[in-house]
């Protein structure tokens, strides 16, 4: 039995992976200010906190660790802490104040004015995820969300959106477009704090 007996093929991903990557290319601005903003916060020893569910919620702790730990190059640690895996924590918060609270309830404790927001959702729609937001920005946080389709409910709401618009119907050509852009946003951050930039 072949791949394509049943209709999955190598090829057939590929092209549509290029036809979405080619639609981010409209976000190279906003990754630039997005890493600016990022800069600007870590020198006024500010942070970076990072959320989202499931896929998402992995893409969100693997920036925190890309800056935390290094990306590309030897350099300092930079702040940044994923709120999506403590599960000690989030069962706690969620047993005492309901899964949409999960995130939310730890920006008002960990956040404050200057820090950075980065939520995760591919539908743009996770409650838990817009809450978050929301209350970053009643602390006066700066925020950003990396999303899906139409963005959602997210859409218009932070200082930086990534809405990836892929055909596919699944979430996963979302993320693979979203790792390509975190990819992105470290190098920037890391050749600013090397000097190469």
């Amino acid at each position: 039995m072949s791949s394509t007996t049943l209709g999955v093929t190598l090829e057939g991903h590929v092209a549509q992976l290029k036809r979405d990557l080619d639609g981010i290319l409209v976000h190279e601005a906003a990754l630039s200010g997005l890493a600016a903003a990022l800069l600007a916060s870590f020198a006024q020893g500010g942070k970076m906190l990072t959320c989202g569910n499931g896929g998402s919620a992995a893409e969100a702790a693997h920036l925190a660790e890309e800056l935390t730990g290094r990306f590309y190059r030897e350099r300092k640690s930079l702040p940044g802490m994923c709120l999506s895996i403590d599960g000690t924590l989030l069962t706690c918060i969620g047993n005492d104040y309901g899964f949409e609270e999960i995130f939310a309830r730890q920006v008002e404790s960990l956040g404050r004015p200057g820090d950075v927001l980065i939520g995760f959702t591919t539908s743009g729609n996770s409650e838990n995820v817009l809450r978050a937001i929301q209350r970053a920005k009643e602390r006066g946080l700066i925020t950003a969300v990396f999303s899906g389709k139409t963005g959602g409910k997210m859409k218009g709401l932070c200082d930086y959106e990534f809405i990836v618009q892929s055909e596919h119907p699944s979430a996963m050509r979302v993320q693979e477009c979203h790792q390509l852009m975190l990819h992105v946003l470290c190098e920037k951050i890391e050749r600013v704090v090397l000097g190469i930039e």
